[in-house]
């Protein structure tokens, strides 16, 4: 498929709220009357919007704003890009039809990197099989002409010495949120250098089993890796020049369940090389005790060298350089870790003020990011999400700071509710992170008690729609951190070992009963929600005994662990994954379409069609079996839905809110939630 330089249509939906004289490039919107639960309550139509904006980013001249927003409801969604001194007209206007830009960013003063898809089949062949197909792009500002590459492709590194090139590598599949991949980590990928303005890659690197992917600096060259040796996970290093690998460290035996959590956090191993010093590397490790710490290692000797920072109650997720990178800054400059938010330990209190200062001027700041800066410093686009933020956009220019634009213009910072992070104990004593999004008035509230996918993902509260819309719909909701949760440490992963359906569910029940026990959730008003392993945890939730729920709501749910299991297991992988993924598999743990005949509150099970993470024949077997047993429940399927939040459209969104809120209201347990 060819791109093609377009001017946008301006069909109507949104407002972009920005501050400056762009937002003469979007309408208002005009909002249908729609079910809602509360008085006051903010229409579906406002929540079911994609994001008005979805990139913002400045030139690494600081010459040139790039702008990749929506123009309609439905999705035409185009690349702006504007003069910096002058934002009340976009400079070039751009789409690629028939296919929709999902990302763009700056990868020199002049050329442009991005991503684009299509909707090509219409039905999912296997796990992971994207009905979509794919194209990476290079655009010119100066000639005004793209040139592409097919396939899904993300960026590695801009190679800030090679202005026309990036090193690009083949995607790994999506494991945003609702549902983690877990063998993404051993899935090899193959690197490459694009040539954006002549549209032609040459081959870097290719993985394979034993290099599955690799570390690159900022010089093109493959410098850490970490894979299977046999049935050991080992790390590697290169020098530049170097054209083999050599192992540094200890090796790590995958047939010893102890290291699970090593391959399945996603967070342990070397993240990234000091600068300066081609020996040094940072690595995030927890050393044999429960929280992983951030250290400096010595990858010719493999010492552990220095321990930099372990946080108390949590992980380190993962580092942060310097948001200076096109001056070619690449020190390290803070350690983020799970909290209230996600925090940060800083190592630079220069960029520490930098961030202070931010967060004293953006309004409701919460967690503050700089996406992007010019290589003098002076300009800079920040971004903020939270509670009271669905996601804004500042450009910092001179000294001076101006909104440009939301994610959700069409909700407003009263429109939203606070969120309190808890930590609670479950029945055996262990402590539970959890955050809690509260309705405005006073309670008891009712409680949507709303477990994240995965489940080993590493979830961190700031702006949750689902959280938010459920809120100002009078709910009360808990996303509870239950065992198995990533980024709380090693102890509350293991403990989670063969517990699917069992203490892990106990956990999310142990939160909903605290909330009741300070007086905040009224213990007859309860549902449970999820999507994913949390439509799973909602479908076991509706089969227990002495239900604590009033109904639940199951969003592409695993509802056949069995047969999910015995259609991906390839039968190599070492013994403690493979004995995590039949327990995930409903072998020891809770099966739910083998629970049945126990259900026991309403059900409302929700699936998209064309799903590649939790295949349909999930919907469509459950569906069945529920009907044969003659027990209440709803089913909705969305047409043209995949598993993650960025394949739901705004028609899809406002059907399954619709939906939710009228089965909350009206269908969950006698006389509704």
């Amino acid at each position: 498929m060819t791109f093609k330089l377009k001017a946008a249509v301006s069909r109507t939906v949104l407002t972009t709220c920005l501050a400056l004289p762009l937002a003469a490039t979007m309408v208002a919107a005009t909002a249908a009357p729609s079910f809602a639960k509360a008085a006051g309550a903010v229409p579906i139509e406002n929540w079911a919007i994609r994001n008005a904006v979805s990139t913002i980013s400045v030139s690494p001249d600081g010459k040139h704003i790039l702008v990749l927003r929506m123009t309609t409801k439905e999705g035409e969604n185009v690349m702006e890009i504007f003069k910096t001194d002058d934002l009340s007209k976009p400079l070039r206007r751009l789409n690629a039809d028939p296919m929709e830009i999902i990302s763009a960013r700056w990868i020199s003063d002049d050329l442009i990197f991005g991503q684009a898809w299509q909707v090509k089949r219409k039905r999912v062949r296997g796990p992971e099989q994207d009905v979509r197909s794919y194209k990476s792009f290079g655009y010119s500002l100066e000639t005004n002409k793209f040139s592409e590459i097919s396939g899904n492709f993300n960026i590695v590194n801009v190679l800030p010495k090679e202005p026309d090139t990036v090193l690009v590598a083949t995607s790994t599949g999506n494991d945003g949120g609702a549902g983690v991949d877990p063998f993404a980590a051993f899935r090899p990928r193959s690197y490459y250098r694009f040539n954006l303005e002549k549209g032609t890659k040459n081959l870097v690197l290719k993985g394979n089993q034993k290099f599955p992917s690799a570390t690159f600096d900022n010089e093109g060259n493959p410098r850490l890796t970490g894979g299977r040796d046999g049935n050991s996970l080992t790390y590697y290093y290169r020098q530049p020049g170097d054209g083999e690998w050599t192992k540094f460290g200890e090796s790590y035996d995958l047939d010893d369940a102890n290291n699970l959590y090593r391959v399945l956090g996603g967070l342990h191993g070397p993240v990234g090389m000091k600068d300066g010093d081609d020996r040094t590397a940072y690595f995030i490790d927890n050393r044999g005790g429960d929280k992983a710490g951030l250290w400096e290692v010595d990858m010719i000797t493999g010492q552990f060298k220095k321990e930099l920072f372990t946080p108390k109650d949590a992980d380190v997720l993962r580092i942060m350089t310097s948001s200076n990178a096109w001056a070619g800054e690449d020190k390290l400059v803070a350690a983020v870790y799970s909290g209230a938010k996600r925090e940060r330990h800083w190592f630079d209190m220069e960029e520490k003020a930098l961030y202070e200062g931010l967060e004293a001027k953006i309004p409701h700041a919460h967690e503050v990011s700089i996406g992007s800066r010019s290589r003098d410093g002076n300009t800079m686009v920040v971004f903020n999400s939270g509670p009271k933020d669905p996601g804004s956009y500042y450009l910092v220019r001179g000294g001076r700071m101006s909104k440009l634009g939301s994610r959700n213009p069409l909700v407003k910072p009263s429109d939203l509710s606070d969120v309190e992070y808890i930590r609670y104990p479950a029945r055996d004593g262990k402590m539970i992170p959890g955050y809690v999004t509260k309705p405005k008035g006073p309670g008891p509230h009712p409680l949507i008690v709303l477990p994240h996918g995965g489940p080993h993902v590493n979830e961190v509260i700031g702006y949750d729609e689902w959280g938010q819309l459920l809120a100002n719909n009078g709910y009360m909701v808990l996303q509870p951190q239950y065992r198995m949760s990533v980024g709380w440490g090693q102890e509350h992963f293991d403990s989670a070992m063969g517990q699917h359906g069992l203490a892990m569910q106990d956990d999310k029940d142990d939160g909903a009963k605290y909330l009741v026990s300070k007086g905040w959730a009224d213990p007859d008003r309860m549902a449970m929600f999820g999507w994913s392993y949390g439509g799973y945890a909602a479908l076991v939730a509706a089969s227990r005994p002495d239900n604590l729920y009033q109904c639940t709501i199951a969003g592409a749910a695993v509802a056949d662990a069995k047969k999910v299991y015995l259609k991906r297991s390839g039968g190599s992988s070492p013994k403690p994954i493979d004995e995590w993924a039949r327990a995930r598999g409903g072998f020891v743990g809770i099966n739910p379409i083998e629970e049945v005949d126990k259900v026991n509150i309403p059900v409302l099970m929700v699936h998209g069609d064309v799903d590649a993470r939790v295949l349909y024949f999930n919907y469509e077997d459950y569906k069945k079996k529920m009907e044969e047993a003659g027990k209440e429940a709803q089913f909705l399927t969305l047409k043209g839905a995949d598993h993650f939040s960025r394949t739901l459209m705004y028609n899809h969104q406002e059907e399954f809110y619709t939906k939710m809120l009228d089965f909350l209201e009206n269908d969950c347990g006698p006389g509704g939630l």
